[in-house]
């Protein structure tokens, strides 16, 4: 009996940054032996089409399984669906807290809370800014128990050029944390002897 691909869930939450998710699916979809499940929040859905353009539909097309994000009997929603772990991209500071706090209340967190009790990989790419107590609280709870925070935050040491390219770099640091190889971004190779003109010592 052949292995089974390795299944990525992929959530996109209303919060900024949608173009992250879209640019997970869009690797994770032509990626061999990767088989992503995605689940829409409902303000995900506006979200996207502000920031990105997309329909509904040409996000989900991105994804090799679609699921509700009412449907708490998918298969997402049990221990017993074998995945390699969730990275909700962006995570919302509401999705953020019903995560913390186990609230189960809609797919997006019952997949989260599943990873976790399952000692799964779970990622949360938080975007908010900036943080109120509640927030950092929160983080620090999903930390605990096995989650990663993960802010996409920019990093301009490789001299990007493009809002792709800084993208890129971001969604390759996630896949990283899967053992997922890619080519989105270079390598960091160390800085040229001689590249600054400060003692480094």
């Amino acid at each position: 009996m052949p292995d089974r691909p390795r299944r990525i869930v992929v959530a996109i939450t209303g919060a900024t940054g949608a173009v992250y998710g879209v640019r997970l699916l869009q690797f994770l979809r032509d990626a061999p032996g990767i088989e992503s499940h995605l689940i829409l929040s409902d303000a995900a859905i506006l979200t996207l089409h502000q920031e990105t353009g997309l329909q509904k539909r040409e996000v989900e097309a991105l994804a090799h399984v679609v699921h509700k994000v009412r449907d708490v009997g998918a298969s997402v929603a049990s221990g017993s669906f074998q995945s390699d772990g969730m990275i909700i991209a962006p995570c919302s500071m509401k999705t953020l807290a019903s995560v913390a706090h186990g609230l189960s209340d809609n797919l997006i967190a019952r997949a989260a809370d599943v990873v976790l009790k399952e000692r799964r990989r779970l990622v949360l790419m938080v975007r908010e800014t900036p943080f109120n107590l509640a927030h950092l609280r929160n983080m620090t709870a999903v930390t605990e128990m096995g989650g990663i925070i993960f802010p996409p935050l920019p990093s301009f040491y490789h001299q990007p050029k493009t809002i792709a390219e800084m993208v890129d770099h971001t969604v390759a640091r996630v896949l990283d944390l899967f053992q997922i190889e890619h080519g989105l971004a270079p390598r960091w190779q160390g800085m040229q002897a001689g590249s600054t003109g400060t003692d480094a010592s």
